[in-house]
């Protein structure tokens, strides 16, 4: 954690320095990223998200000690040291249980937070913004502060307990759009104002004095602001430094804080080191590298279909959109549109919701079958060039193996090189 503060403190002090955060609990995401902070000489932060990983098991089936024990194998498995894993918990609140009433979900909330501490996750996101099923809306900056200052009290507590001390450290806030993109076809976004992010401060401070965690204050290192930067089903908003530069004042004003921006997926190149420069040190990235990944096996499941006989293939695009009509719960109510542009965002949007497919176990079946279809020899030249030109010519490089489970790899990497080389500048 030490190193974490220290890249927030450069960055205060206009160090173009930052850190990104993989939001993704895919194994060949986290082994990929794995692999890229290995090669680049550092630490890596992963999250979890409240429904990616919970007491009831989320979407991955995992609880956060189960998630924990997931990534230290994929660690030891890839070689990567232990203590250069920063384990970090997003938007942890009562976000999972909004449909019941505020009382109810907020013991599951501390349940959720007890859980993330036991478990050693170390850099914890507290996002009370939702509404619960009794609450009048829009819920007020006050309860929203009020109940982040009752998780934290939790959090600390079992901190206290497990390990004697907490060197836990804090995000604050919440980004105006909905975590994972949003619904609605974009052409620009209003940015946080400075007033609102200082409320947003102020009135947090306050709740955590109330319930004397002045301590654990000092150990929040950042807030959750609106950038200006997301991402719709189709479209993109590129990030605009000249937006939000009344809003980068905030930091010099503030002791400890930067910001954290959340769904910068899919932003040009030159747009990550511009939010860094602006303070943004902490970059959320999620959907994009599932995105890649998807990308990858659908272009080897296109390669596949010229090398293997038809009776023998994975039929991967085939069993992933039988199992999304199957049970269409994770993409329904967010894709809207006649058939035809239903089935093309099931695939192809950015938001990404086929995501939720991937541990399917008819799904995984598909994959593992395209891979070892693919796996007996090198695939021909000409046909990795024409369905994954940029891993082709790795390939020729000798800078890659021609082999399927590397080449799905080093597509995700080229998303987190984009990351990497903003937050880590080579001088």
């Amino acid at each position: 954690m030490k190193y974490l503060k220290k890249i927030i403190e450069e960055n205060r002090q206009g160090t173009p320095k930052g850190i990104y955060s993989v939001c993704s609990a895919h194994p060949l995401v986290i082994e990929a990223a794995m692999e890229h902070a290995k090669e680049e000489k550092t630490p890596l932060l992963i999250e979890a998200t409240a429904n990616q990983v919970n007491q009831f098991g989320g979407y991955t089936g995992m609880r956060a000690e189960g998630f924990y024990d997931f990534v230290c194998a994929i660690a030891l498995k890839v070689g990567f040291p232990l203590e250069h894993i920063i384990l970090g918990g997003d938007h942890l609140g009562p976000v999972c249980w909004s449909g019941e009433n505020s009382s109810d979900a907020m013991d599951k909330a501390d349940d959720l937070i007890k859980e993330y501490v036991a478990a050693g996750f170390k850099k914890i996101h507290l996002d009370c913004s939702m509404e619960c099923a009794d609450d009048n809306s829009p819920l007020s900056d006050e309860i929203i502060a009020m109940r982040a200052a009752r998780l934290c009290k939790i959090a600390e507590h079992e901190a206290l307990k497990r390990f004697g001390e907490s060197d836990i450290l804090y995000v604050i806030g919440t980004e105006v759009p909905p975590p994972g993109g949003t619904n609605e076809e974009l052409t620009e976004l209003e940015v946080t104002s400075p007033e609102h992010a200082l409320r947003t401060l102020n009135v947090h401070k306050i709740a955590f004095k109330n319930q004397e965690l002045n301590e654990a204050w000092s150990r929040v290192i950042g807030i959750v602001v609106q950038p200006g930067v997301e991402f719709s089903h189709t479209s993109i908003v590129q990030y605009q430094p000249d937006k939000a530069a009344k809003l980068k004042g905030v930091i010099s004003s503030e002791d400890n804080i930067v910001f954290e921006a959340h769904s910068t997926d899919y932003q040009l190149p030159e747009n990550y080191k511009r939010l860094v420069e602006d303070h943004f040190a902490i970059l959320k990235v999620g959907p994009q590298l599932t995105y890649a990944m998807r990308e990858a096996l659908y272009a080897l499941h296109q390669i596949e279909k010229y090398l293997v006989n038809q009776d023998d293939q994975s039929n991967l695009y085939e069993t992933c959109e039988r199992e999304m009509m199957v049970s269409p719960k994770n993409w329904q109510k967010f894709y809207s549109g006649s058939k035809e542009e239903e089935k093309l965002l099931r695939h192809f949007s950015y938001s990404d919701r086929i995501r939720y497919y991937w541990p399917n176990k008819k799904v995984e079946e598909a994959v593992r079958s395209l891979i070892d279809n693919l796996s007996d020899r090198p695939i021909p030249l000409p046909l990795l060039s024409q369905y994954m030109p940029e891993q082709n010519m790795a390939v020729l490089e000798g800078k890659l193996k021609n082999k399927p489970k590397e080449l799905i790899k080093a597509k995700i990497k080229t998303v987190l090189k984009h990351y990497s080389s903003a937050c880590y500048r080579k001088h």
